[in-house]
């Protein structure tokens, strides 16, 4: 039944997206800094912040820069690396002064597709949410009016903030422009998504069909919390973790106990790049990651009812894995408008 439903909602999915296909020039080698794949919504930009080319290379810019830290030590890329699908390699990332951060760094894959953000979803926009970074003590440890002042002083800065926003660099044009780049890191190029989007039947090896029914089958519920064309309903779930959490959770935003220890669904793609996985990173493979969900997890007042044991064989937890590898987009992660 959730196969059939996907099947459904992708088919009115790839309506919607036939008319944004001319804008797909990926058949050439040749990206534009905004596409809309094959069976993908339009992405929503807000009405003070459309895309241009002149934002989305002001909004790169600053992504690559260290002036957006205390010690320009470290910038948006020192956690988000573009090679692991805007995600990094170790459970917490390092901030200025060599912090480490509390919490796993998520991947940017389409971003601009989340309604809200941080693992409590406490934040509604992506321009709001760059201010979390910034401020955080062990991440970047600064001010975006300190930012803003430091890019008064550079003349290429200033060039391209008037040209992007028509006024010089302030708060605004920081958090508007970082956005602005960040909503074009769309990714639907994996061989799952030629192979159920575009009609290239050959392009799954056995193994991974089998791990796609099994991922979309009643028997998992795989589908149920990561569903649709970005595999998240962008729910918040309990997963069994742990008998008992560090971290509360969305309990943080909300302080209702029944949030205590709930954290956002997160999208399953390009997966196989974002290791180590769970919002403290505490399970190196993807493999683990299966072995989990099939024990049933740990018991928590909070955990899922979707969280129970499966009784998957080796080959089924193999298969599992050899699916959820074909989420990968090495157009995505090579994309050269993406890069440094």
């Amino acid at each position: 039944m959730m196969r059939v439903l996907f099947i459904c909602v992708v088919f009115l999915l790839l309506l919607t997206a036939c008319s944004k296909e001319s804008t797909d020039n990926s058949s050439t080698g040749q990206l534009p800094l905004l596409w809309v794949p094959v069976g993908f919504p339009e992405p929503l930009f807000p009405a003070d912040n459309e895309f241009t080319t002149a934002r989305f290379a002001l909004g790169k810019r600053l992504f690559y820069d260290t002036v957006m830290s205390r010690d320009s030590s470290v910038s948006c890329a020192s956690c988000h690396d573009p090679q692991r699908a805007f995600s990094d390699s170790v459970a917490y990332s390092t901030g200025s002064r060599g912090r480490a951060g509390t919490r796993n760094a998520p991947t940017l894959t389409n971003v601009a597709y989340q309604p809200y953000f941080t693992r409590e979803g406490g934040v509604p926009t992506l321009e709001m949410q760059i201010l979390i970074p910034i401020q955080e003590h062990n991440e970047f440890d600064f001010n975006l009016l300190l930012i803003a002042g430091r890019l008064r002083t550079d003349t290429a800065y200033i060039r391209m903030s008037r040209e992007a926003y028509g006024r010089d660099p302030d708060y605004y044009i920081v958090t508007r422009s970082i956005a602005c780049f960040e909503r074009a890191l769309i990714s639907g190029n994996s061989r799952f998504d030629q192979y159920y989007f575009q009609g290239n039947g050959s392009v799954l090896a056995p193994a991974e069909k089998r791990g796609m029914e099994l991922f979309f089958s009643d028997r998992t519920n795989c589908s149920v919390c990561h569903q649709g064309f970005n595999f998240t309903n962008y729910s918040f779930e309990n997963n069994g973790l742990y008998e008992v959490y560090p971290d509360p959770g969305r309990y943080r935003l909300t302080g209702d106990t029944s949030d205590l220890a709930r954290f956002k669904v997160p999208t399953l793609r390009n997966v196989s790049l974002t290791a180590p996985y769970m919002h403290d990173g505490s399970i190196s493979s993807l493999k683990q990651v299966v072995r989990h969900y099939n024990s049933g997890g740990k018991n928590h007042p909070q955990r899922s009812a979707l969280i129970r044991h499966l009784g998957l064989t080796e080959r089924e937890m193999d298969d599992l894995v050899y699916f959820l590898e074909s989420l990968t987009d090495d157009q995505f992660i090579s994309n050269s408008n993406f890069k440094r």
